[in-house]
């Protein structure tokens, strides 16, 4: 069995059991957490999509918060000694499917 959900603006295939790595959300470590939009479920070959999935959820727990790996911004104008370097870390929440 699985399910696809959205979240974070990212599109996730996801299975009971499975830990995942997402846009941050605002829940403390160890809370149970409902994603929705679900927008496939498949179930021993029966998929399920549309407008039939509007009141299901995917619950998860938060296991943890942490900051992805920086990124490095570099720009540049030739012959004009205009240099600019940015970076960014993107903030991340790992969660684990509990069930469909």
């Amino acid at each position: 069995m699985y399910a696809v959900i959205a979240t974070g603006g990212k599109q996730y295939r996801v299975e009971p059991g499975q830990q995942l790595t997402v846009e941050k959300l605002d829940a403390e470590v160890g809370a149970k957490v409902d994603l929705r939009p679900v927008l496939v479920v498949a179930d021993d070959g029966a998929v399920t999509s549309g407008t039939s999935l509007e009141g299901r959820t995917v619950s998860a727990t938060v296991t943890g918060h942490d900051r992805a790996e920086r990124l490095r911004v570099f720009t540049y104008k030739n012959k004009s000694r205009q240099r600019k370097r940015r970076g960014h870390r993107q903030h991340r929440t790992t969660i684990q499917i509990e069930g469909i």
